[in-house]
């Protein structure tokens, strides 16, 4: 094991990809030579060159339309798009083109491609670059969608979404590549569709994802010393597929669920949660389901405001004493 950053797990999920796979490329902006805007991605333009790490013009619809291209060439690309914010730019050629084109032409043309992308709020860019972005790709059929919240689940990840027959949209939380891990020396893949239990318990289950996971984990910790609540831990770690199999089972022992989530509150993820736990253990629950999100806004700039916007440990704990109150 070596303790790695979130941002030093994404340049070693790719290279474990690249060293083992030759038809692994990868595209994006500055990318290569710089090492990426956010340093995600140093050294593998030193290790795999030219020919496989490119650095591309300043255009979403060109990285996405070549790696379209290079994926229904056989190749397995890696794309990047800088901040997920810009998808709205290119989101023709994701969400009608990639997403659909496997299905409408029976399996001739297949996709294995990874979209990859700095998303989410916490470092001040502001409105138009701190966007949660992950329920626009959850709602698109034909894509898989994943987002992890520490350095191992990094580059397990992103090894199994290299190797998925599908596109996928890996989404990392821009505010955690500093938080530090222990990620595994050697080969690391991590199932999609499997999310991971990080904490029983049996008052209430907490389910997270990314950035939210370790304020959910803060919270429990709050939960259980302060007021002697005892909360089960769930980070999603993947959309598209989604574990609810593990969610509905913890869900069912607890009889409460509060999903906490970085999107706007309207069609977030959680809100699909709640559907499908009402409907499948509506009996089971001992309350109603509760959602703490981002308000409907766009995502504001100063300190103050972006805290106070964003789902913290304090208002987890104020909804779970509420609920289990």
């Amino acid at each position: 094991m070596a303790e790695l950053t979130y941002r030093d797990a994404v340049s070693a999920g790719i290279a474990q990809e690249m060293r083992r796979d030759h038809n692994v490329v990868f595209l994006g902006e500055d990318i290569a030579a710089a090492g990426g805007v956010f340093k995600a991605t140093t050294g593998l333009l030193d290790e795999f060159g030219p020919d496989r790490v490119k650095d591309t013009p300043i255009s979403e619809q060109a990285i996405v339309g070549a790696a379209m291209g290079a994926a229904m060439t056989g190749l397995r690309p890696i794309a990047e798009i800088m901040f997920s914010d810009f998808f709205a730019v290119c989101w023709d050629l994701v969400a009608n083109q990639i997403a659909k084109t496997r299905y409408m032409t029976d399996g001739q043309c297949s996709f294995p491609l990874v979209i990859r992308s700095a998303n989410g709020g916490g470092s001040r860019f502001g409105a138009q670059h701190s966007q949660s972005v992950e329920n626009w790709a959850m709602a698109i059929p034909g894509l898989k969608v994943v987002a992890p919240s520490t350095p191992a689940d990094v580059k397990g990840l992103l090894a199994a979404s290299v190797r998925d027959p599908d596109p996928v949209m890996f989404f990392e939380q821009k505010s955690l590549y500093a938080t530090k891990g222990e990620v595994p020396d050697d080969e690391h893949v991590e199932p999609l569709g499997k999310a991971r239990v990080l904490r029983d318990g049996g008052d209430v289950t907490i389910a997270a994802l990314a950035a939210m996971v370790p304020r959910a984990e803060r919270a429990a910790k709050m939960l259980a010393q302060d007021y002697g609540i005892s909360a089960a831990v769930i980070d999603v770690r993947s959309l598209v597929p989604l574990d609810t199999t593990t969610i509905l089972e913890h869900v069912g022992k607890t009889g409460r669920l509060v999903t906490v989530e970085e999107n706007p509150r309207l069609c977030g993820w959680g809100a699909e949660l709640a559907s499908i736990v009402a409907e499948e253990i509506f009996w089971d629950l001992d309350g109603p389901i509760v959602r703490v999100t981002t308000p409907h806004i766009p995502l504001p700039s100063a300190d103050a405001l972006e805290d106070a916007a964003l789902p913290s440990a304090e208002r987890i704990v104020a909804a779970v004493r509420q609920l289990v109150d």
